[in-house]
């Protein structure tokens, strides 16, 4: 008889709780759905974006001023270092045809291998540190920066190399391979393999004049670029 009242209660129990468990299955499910949903649309998001998304490349935004030139100075006289000037051209994707208007955002390391930021600073403006420029190419599609040759990040094998991402009118922001430097020790064979040489090669041979390394690099729109169209 026990036994059987146990059943009983047992049963009453169930039935009572029967539309908790149903709310709370419900629930999971709903959440799940939610977040497999979300990250589809991450992944749709990601696959229509020009260059397959840029960590750190909207940093490009904070502090950028409203004119721009083809020309900028990234650093100023005081900063240590050896003098660097590099200029090129950009071109559409056909190779052939400068492209005008195209923002290039450009962040690098100072003498020490490091992101040094400049004092107040926060957010991406921080962690990019006070090397930083903009400039905006002209009409025949021309660019040209100075700034002081970047150190590698300190006991690390990552070659020097200065960052950049640019901005087409009708695009959103992307990456391209980085200012690298031939005679770079650190930039092994290894290393150039790794390259996927986004907007073309991003290896400077560098020659000097009165006291400045300068090197050329001409850029392709698109080229090597994911989702580019």
């Amino acid at each position: 008889m026990n036994n059987e009242l146990l059943r009983d209660e047992s049963r009453r129990q169930f039935i009572e709780r029967a539309p908790f468990f149903v709310v709370a299955l419900s629930s999971l499910i709903a959440a799940n759905s939610s977040c497999q949903a979300q990250t589809n649309q991450r992944q749709r998001t990601s696959a229509g974006i020009v260059g397959g998304g840029c960590d750190g490349c909207e940093g490009m935004y904070e502090g950028m001023p409203q004119e721009l030139n083809w020309q900028t100075v990234i650093a100023s006289a005081s900063e240590p270092g050896e003098k660097l000037e590099i200029s090129g051209i950009v071109y559409r994707p056909n190779g052939r045809t400068p492209a005008s208007g195209v923002i290039i955002y450009l962040w690098q390391t100072d003498v020490t291998g490091r992101y040094t930021p400049a004092p107040n600073t926060t957010g991406l403006t921080r962690i990019h540190g006070h090397l930083r420029g903009w400039l905006k190419t002209n009409e025949r599609g021309e660019y040209k920066f100075t700034t002081v040759k970047p150190a590698p990040y300190p006991n690390d094998v990552i070659p020097a190399h200065i960052h950049p991402s640019v901005k087409e009118p009708d695009k959103n922001e992307y990456y391209i391979e980085d200012f690298l430097f031939d005679d770079d020790s650190l930039l092994t064979r290894q290393e150039r393999a790794k390259l996927e040489n986004r907007g073309g090669s991003g290896i400077l041979r560098l020659t000097k004049r009165e006291g400045v390394w300068v090197g050329r690099r001409n850029i392709v729109l698109g080229l090597n670029v994911p989702n580019y169209r």
